[in-house]
């Protein structure tokens, strides 16, 4: 099965498929071509369904017969969704499509970049390898850490207790809980062996005071509360949502945010991996701003965050809290 990150890159792959799959259709029907099976079909990616990209600025000359196979075309996605992905959007907002001559590309549907989740392929012929999609993993899954204890004797980690279970409510930037990969969110399973469902905060943080300083195991499930939301701006840098403070109030009909299931009671929580709890909203918009035309937010219920910062002064998030770039 295959997985798509967001709605825009589902409508490209299903374009590409269908495009291989008419182009492989017509060849094995041509009498040439089943005569001489041992040639391969064109490849799809080598012919224009869209011959109002045939405009293009003037040019080298291509001559090489690898130059020749080279040459594909984006999809002209302007009936699809919505988008606005014409020659020119892409040449003022994703030039990475361009070859050197100005002419629109697309990726061979054979080199798509794909990544394995949760033992299911995840397509992004549009996403491509966005940095936000390398950071953030909300796999749901479990996995196991070995601490240590820092110069203040202090793993850098505070917990809260949720429906019986125990979750991580700050990581201490520069920490070992941090340095360990532990993210806000993450529901704690077993401190050193010992099951620790049904725990208090209190019982928690002796358990972990009274561990050793070295090789401490903690076995957590990947933030279950939370998911990840992959988004690509419009030709004004637009994805389509409102915020006040960190909290998701609004979702532009037609947008992104809309087509890709963004909703309002959501704590904003990573831009591109990078955690903003705690941080002003003018940082955050910087960030988005600035991460490129493709964002990935990580979100989770605005009432389950409220129960996990409960007992957590601002001040104290805003000057502990780990908002360091995460490694990928």
């Amino acid at each position: 099965m295959s997985l798509y990150p967001s709605l825009e890159d589902m409508q490209v792959g299903k374009i590409l498929q269908s495009q291989s799959a008419a182009v492989a259709s017509a060849a094995a029907s041509q009498p040439h071509y089943q005569m001489n099976n041992h040639q391969d079909p064109p490849p799809a990616y080598t012919m224009n369904p869209y011959p109002q990209l045939n405009e293009l600025p003037p040019g080298p000359v291509i001559t090489s017969e690898k130059e020749k196979k080279g040459e594909f075309y984006y999809p002209d996605l302007a009936d699809y969704m919505g988008l606005e992905l014409s020659r020119e959007v892409i040449a003022a907002n994703m030039p990475e499509y361009l070859n050197r001559d100005g002419r629109v590309t697309m990726y061979q549907p054979e080199v798509l970049p794909m990544a394995v989740v949760n033992n299911a392929t995840m397509v992004a012929p549009v996403s491509g390898g966005s940095v936000g999609l390398q950071r953030v993993q909300v796999t749901n899954g479990i996995r196991e850490l070995i601490l240590c204890k820092g110069p203040d004797k202090k793993v850098g980690l505070r917990a809260q207790s949720i429906n019986k279970g125990v979750f991580v409510a700050l990581v201490v930037k520069n920490s070992p809980a941090a340095m360990a990969g532990l993210r806000f969110g993450d529901q704690i399973l077993q401190i050193n062996g010992t099951l620790v469902a049904g725990y208090s905060v209190d019982d928690v943080h002796k358990l972990l005071k009274k561990s050793d300083k070295n090789n401490i195991s903690l076995v957590v499930r990947d933030r279950p509360f939370e998911r990840a939301v992959t988004l690509h701006k419009d030709s004004a840098g637009h994805l389509g949502f409102q915020f006040n403070n960190g909290k998701i109030t609004a979702i532009v009909q037609g947008s992104s945010a809309a087509r890709n299931g963004l909703l309002i009671e959501h704590q904003i929580l990573e831009v591109n991996g990078q955690n903003v709890i705690g941080v002003k909203d003018k940082e955050i918009t910087q960030l988005i701003n600035e991460g490129g035309t493709i964002i990935t937010l990580t979100i989770i219920p605005c009432i389950i965050h409220g129960v996990m910062m409960n007992k957590l002064p601002t001040s104290f998030i805003k000057s502990k809290m780990d908002h360091s770039v995460p490694d990928f």
